[in-house]
């Protein structure tokens, strides 16, 4: 925990001995950046300790910031049961589905620039997507219809495109998304009992030809469906770039915004910084990835544009604040304000159902939830969750930002993804 702290701003000298002392200084300043200042976390510091101390995580960091201020980290345990190294600000997570809304916002910038249309028909851009067909009967055939509408760029990052996910999708269509290797995310090197293990996953031309290949669950743009669209995205950003996913990311966001330790595959200079993933069964952590022999130190078939990033609190923070700045971050502006915040709007097509889903009574921008002003998520909020219980999110109309980080899989094992967002807004209401 002391480490963590450490990491905090602190008070200067000139501060601790001004006229006004300690005291007068604390009373002018709004409830949060007492905390800042002291470190008084003092609600989301007992859940932390808490998840640690039962041995439910082997370490637990949450990051918040405010404006573009400095991260406070609070947090508790190490990077794995068996490797004796707290977590801090430089421990390298599995965030997994938390590299959606990066794909998205990069999704944004080209359409900001005028390389791609909101509601350009990706068969544009990638010609097998011209003749779609849907599905008639999910559930028991791969009998299916011409589709109606073609599928844009906000199908894609809204989850609306009618794809399919093999962590979600049944029935036959899961058959063939295993069978042809339409599986943009990797967990182990070792198979995992009671799950199929799908044929190897193309390199990202070969893939999207054959997600072409297949019918979709459902028309686009009816119903929102969590999906492999944002790996699809990443596609559609390399061909109206001219870029790979993976340097247009390096160029236009991670170089920018400072993020030196996002990576698609860990270099062996830095495991020692890699967390180990768990399954949690009986009351034990099972080692699922072992930091030492992560699937994440060999190189993926393409940069998974919605679950294939590692990277750090500091770094995910950094992409968090620039979101807080609308845009920009340290003077350094890498999109447009409107376009930031066209991207944490609702960009949900008015003909897309949601009730039943993940995202009833919310909204959904690009490649992250968005709250609506209602009792799921106040105005202003945009963010997602990763496979493996990271957790992230921004309020740009308070000016803050705060992700989680611990290892786990499934993320609905504890509840501490879905009570995140509570578990912040209690504290900052605790700080006044």
């Amino acid at each position: 925990m002391s480490k963590v702290l450490s990491q905090m701003p602190q008070l200067s000298r000139r501060h601790m001995l001004g006229s006004a002392g300690l005291l007068g200084l604390f009373a002018a300043m709004p409830g949060y950046a007492r905390a800042m200042a002291t470190g008084d976390f003092a609600l989301i510091r007992k859940q932390v300790e808490d998840y640690v101390s039962s041995k439910k995580v082997a370490g637990m960091l949450v990051s918040i910031g405010f404006g573009a201020q400095p991260a406070a980290l609070i947090g508790a345990g190490n990077l794995a049961l068996d490797i004796p190294v707290p977590v801090d600000a430089n421990s390298l997570w599995r965030v997994y589905s938390m590299t959606k809304p990066i794909t998205g916002m990069a999704a944004m910038m080209l359409i900001e620039q005028g390389k791609l249309g909101l509601d350009q028909p990706i068969a544009e851009l990638i010609p097998e997507f011209a003749n779609m067909k849907v599905l008639t009967d999910p559930a028991n055939s791969l009998d299916a219809v011409p589709a109606k509408t073609l599928i844009t760029p906000r199908h894609l990052m809204t989850h609306t495109a009618g794809l399919g996910y093999n962590i979600v999708t049944k029935g036959p269509l899961l058959e063939e998304y295993n069978r042809l290797g339409i599986n943009p995310a990797a967990v182990s090197k070792t198979p995992i009992p009671g799950f199929p293990m799908p044929a190897p996953t193309p390199p990202i031309d070969e893939f999207a030809r054959r997600v072409a290949s297949l019918p979709l669950i459902a028309e686009p743009g009816t119903i929102w469906s969590y999906s492999i669209g944002l790996d699809l995205l990443g596609y559609v950003i390399q061909v109206a770039s001219g870029m790979e996913l993976g340097a247009f990311f390096q160029k236009n966001l991670f170089d920018p915004l400072g993020m030196k330790s996002s990576y698609w595959m860990v270099p062996q200079s830095e495991v020692a910084r890699l967390s180990t993933n768990y399954v949690p069964f009986s009351g034990a952590l099972i080692p699922v990835d072992p930091a030492q022999d992560s699937i994440f130190t060999t190189p993926p078939a393409f940069p998974f544009g919605g679950a294939g990033l590692v990277s750090t609190a500091h770094d995910y923070d950094r992409f968090l604040a620039m979101l807080v700045g609308k845009g920009q971050l340290d003077g350094k502006r890498v999109m447009s304000e409107a376009t930031a915040l066209m991207g944490m709007s609702n960009l949900l097509p008015s003909t897309a159902v949601t009730k039943g889903t993940w995202v009833e009574g919310q909204g959904f921008g690009a490649g992250g939830r968005v709250g609506l002003g209602n009792d799921k998520g106040p105005a202003g909020t945009y963010g997602w969750g990763g496979a493996a219980g990271t957790v992230a999110f921004v309020d740009h109309v308070r000016g803050f930002r705060a992700s989680g980080y611990t290892q786990y899989m499934p993320a609905e094992t504890y509840p501490f993804q879905r009570e995140f967002p509570k578990m912040v807004y209690d504290q900052l209401q605790a700080m006044g």
